[in-house]
């Protein structure tokens, strides 16, 4: 039996990505799945009905008995109420953000995959959309910092002197601070990377950055950093001034999944920072990394601008769609058998990955929050 494949188009707000690209598709009809995509779903990421009906899609209205929905934002709780029980839902969600929405997926018995779920694993790395969007968000954040800073990124010699580079600091060393290291570096500027984990100094080095070491390791058992004395804590605030205040553009990358994003600049070290200077902050959805930030928003905080996107990957919304796609693609292998869908429970990442299924909502975390947010 062939399984039903509906692609929806989006439609939270400034939302231009779309699930599926025409290229992933024709491997997804090769896995025995049947595709139907709601006409104009690509359209926002510059991608065509055409394109899509080329490579084998029916571009209409969701066909009945739908087994496998595809989304890039949870649907409204309307869309879940339309969905057929058992019907399988993969897409981000964010459970802490979306009581309401997660407790009707349980309740209508969806088999929701939510993709900032997956766990983090060297198997899963194919099927990991966090870290694939995050790269992105990185690349967009260093051309950001160039574009909002009143001077230029590299070293320039001209017939009446010479310019200097920027200096750029990246702070966190993850997925996206990493690709925002390297993007700044080829554009020219001076960069310099930090982390509250010394053991990523190797990965700054090699995407051109200096690590900036402030003496204090922060690293504790199980990959997890542990909490600084007070002692420590002033010793890391004191480097990081120096080089925050001497930096012309500042990258903030620390955010924690389901918890508000940790202040990692204050005030005293904004208010410090050179005339013109710029902080891109990439954790605006989780409120920022200052005190300052204004999640959306572009301000001017005395001689500083803080610039905190909302939704970057969406801003590059072919290719963010494209890797998001593969995702997708990658986690599907793992259920779909010879054109049947066969979800093998004892499976990490499945397990790892699944949100609700059969009427109870299975990550404890989500069903934390959810209960604290309805009571129910």
């Amino acid at each position: 039996m062939t399984v039903q494949l509906f692609v929806p188009g989006e439609t939270r707000l400034h939302e231009k990505r779309v699930a599926l690209v025409p290229v992933v598709a024709e491997k997804l009809t090769k896995l025995g799945i049947e595709i139907s995509l709601q006409p104009g779903a690509g359209e926002a990421a510059r991608i065509p009905d055409a394109a899509y009906e080329k490579a084998g899609v029916r571009v209409a209205e969701p066909p009945a008995g739908v087994d496998l929905v595809f989304r890039v934002q949870p649907p409204s709780i309307e869309e879940i109420e339309q969905m057929k029980p058992g019907t399988v839902l993969c897409c981000f969600v964010y459970a802490h953000r979306e009581a309401p929405i997660v407790q009707a997926l349980r309740d209508h018995r969806i088999t929701c995959f939510a993709m900032e779920l997956v766990p983090r694993i060297t198997r899963a790395q194919a099927m990991d959309a966090l870290s694939s969007q995050a790269a992105l968000a990185g690349y967009y954040a260093a051309l950001l910092a160039a574009t909002n800073l009143n001077r230029i990124l590299p070293m320039m010699t001209t017939a009446v002197g010479s310019l200097r580079p920027a200096r750029i600091l990246v702070m966190g060393a993850g997925v996206a601070g990493l690709q925002a290291l390297a993007t700044a570096k080829r554009l020219g500027a001076i960069v310099e990377g930090y982390d509250v984990r010394p053991e990523v100094k190797e990965q700054v080095e090699s995407v051109g950055g200096k690590f900036v070491d402030t003496g204090v390791s922060a690293s504790g058992t199980g990959g997890y950093a542990r909490e600084l004395t007070s002692e420590e804590q002033a010793k890391v605030d004191e480097v990081l001034t120096r080089h925050i205040q001497t930096a012309d553009a500042v990258i903030t990358t620390a955010s924690i999944p389901g918890r508000p994003s940790p202040k990692i600049i204050s005030e005293s070290q904004i208010r410090g920072m050179k005339p013109g200077s710029v902080i891109i902050d990439l954790a605006a959805e989780g409120g920022g990394n200052t005190p300052l930030t204004e999640p959306g928003d572009t301000v001017e905080i005395g001689p500083v601008t803080i610039v905190a996107p909302l939704n970057i990957p969406s801003h590059l919304a072919e290719h963010a769609s494209e890797l998001y796609s593969r995702n997708l693609l990658a986690l599907i292998g793992l259920m779909v058998k010879d054109g049947e869908l066969n979800i093998d429970w004892e499976d990490e990442v499945l397990t790892g990955a699944v949100l609700t299924h059969d009427g109870e909502i299975k990550n404890e975390a989500a069903r934390k929050a959810v209960e604290t947010t309805t009571g129910a």
